[in-house]
């Protein structure tokens, strides 16, 4: 590599980073190049020699996003022991998604937060990812159920959904430092595999009202 191709490189970087964090904090609409261009540290027109347009930035960096997570939920099931039961592997697929969304990644984060704010065709050009994305939580999930780690009777789209949901919601109420996100992370899977419930004792013959 050339010391010209490091330097444009290093500058493509710092655009990218500068987009995510611009991205991530103020959405689709209200980001303008000349924003990204100042917290890049460098001129507007500098930018397109990396970028022809504000749409084509914008869908690198949900493509960063996407890849990150995909690739940090992937990593943690490939970790694991081969005899690791299916919860565990749920747990720490759990885990991977937290940590990349909340530790250290405003793709991940600018993704989530402003993708439903986005274009129809960088939505489209997008969309394969997030497929491939879901269809891992799908077999992660299937495993479980027919391992019978999960109930045979839920719906699992539905158990996916309402798992991402919540994940990706945390980025709205995160704090660093008040709670790890090991035990956010364990608590959604007590949630998951155990519910909130309890069965409520059975009422006594005397508290019972006689019509």
């Amino acid at each position: 590599m050339t010391s010209e191709q490091s330097k444009s490189d290093i500058s493509r970087a710092r655009i990218l980073d500068a987009a995510a964090k611009t991205f991530r904090q103020k959405g689709y609409a209200a980001t303008t190049l000349i924003e990204i261009a100042r917290a890049a540290g460098m001129q507007a027109g500098s930018l397109y020699y990396h970028f022809g347009s504000k749409d084509e930035l914008l869908e690198e960096v949900l493509d960063i996003g996407m890849r990150r997570v995909h690739e940090a939920v992937e990593e943690s099931q490939e970790r694991l022991p081969a005899d690791s039961s299916h919860r565990d592997r749920i747990r720490v697929a759990v885990e991977a998604h937290l940590a990349t969304l909340l530790k250290h990644d405003d793709y991940t984060s600018a993704n989530i937060r402003i993708f439903g704010q986005v274009p129809e065709e960088v939505q489209k050009h997008h969309i394969r990812q997030r497929d491939a994305y879901a269809e891992l939580w799908r077999r992660i999930l299937t495993k479980a159920q027919k391992s019978g780690a999960l109930r045979r009777d839920v719906d699992l789209g539905l158990v996916r959904m309402l798992l991402m949901g919540a994940l990706n919601w945390s980025v709205e109420w995160y704090q660093p430092g008040r709670t790890s996100i090991r035990t956010i992370a364990d608590h959604m899977c007590l949630m998951l595999f155990n519910g909130i419930g309890i069965e409520e004792p059975a009422r006594s013959r005397e508290n019972e009202t006689v019509a």
